[in-house]
């Protein structure tokens, strides 16, 4: 069921299930319209997304307190803006705060790579491979949204291998708009190509232990998402 509409007129559908009764509603509701946001296509049209409070009670099944409790929390932490009059929109960053966060996730993700080389097991590196088996034989291009995906699941991996938590804690809530601005762009001027390559570089020196290489490669690559956003995300604005 729809249940965030980009205009008054237009609705987004989002996947979401009634929450179990077993735990606080607030906190279900909370996570779930986190997720839906995350999972919601923020920077792939031009009008903002707005959240239609009748439609989340009725599919979520449970009262307006939690929920309004909920977006209260997510418009703290930078997810969610009311406007008087016109209700509450799913916050879209100016290109200058997305650069700014490429930025900053590049150097806690390059770091996430050198201490990845220190602290991740053998099997661990094998899995980032694994992300890729499939795009082997077929370029990227041929399955861009699975090839996506694969992408996105790449960098939180390796964030997670480096084993730093005050690291994730940093970064989660970076991910929702970073991980938009990597869906919208993954299919542009040949990213996808190129974006394997400096994959597949990465976890080379990961599984060679090169510190110093790991970090540098992952550092600047998401630098390169950030070079790219400056020039040609022009509709960020």
């Amino acid at each position: 069921m729809s249940l965030i509409t980009p205009t008054p007129a237009r609705v987004t559908p989002l996947a979401l299930e009634p929450i179990d009764t077993t735990t606080s509603f607030r906190n279900q509701a909370y996570a779930l319209l986190k997720k839906a946001i995350a999972d919601a296509d923020i920077y792939n049209q031009k009008e903002e997304i707005r959240l239609d409070e009748r439609q989340l009670i009725q599919v979520l099944g449970v009262s307006r307190t939690p929920i309004r409790e909920a977006m209260t929390l997510l418009e703290q932490e930078g997810f969610l803006r009311t406007v008087p009059r016109r209700g509450i929109f799913i916050i879209r960053k100016t290109k200058r705060e997305i650069v700014e966060m490429i930025q900053m996730w590049a150097a806690l993700e390059g770091m996430s790579a050198r201490l990845a080389t220190l602290n991740a097991s053998d099997e661990e590196i094998a899995k980032l491979r694994h992300l890729f088996d499939e795009f082997v034989n077929a370029p990227p291009t041929d399955h861009i949204e699975e090839y996506s995906d694969a992408n996105i699941d790449f960098h939180q991996a390796l964030i997670n291998l480096g084993g730093s938590q005050a690291i994730a804690n940093t970064i989660k809530n970076l991910f929702i708009h970073v991980r938009a601005i990597r869906k919208v762009t993954i299919a542009q001027n040949d990213r996808a190509a190129r974006s394997i390559v400096d994959h597949l570089k990465i976890i080379t020196a990961l599984e060679k232990r090169d510190t110093e290489l790991a970090e540098k490669l992952a550092r600047d690559h998401t630098l390169g998402l950030a070079a790219f956003v400056e020039e040609h995300c022009d509709f960020l604005e």
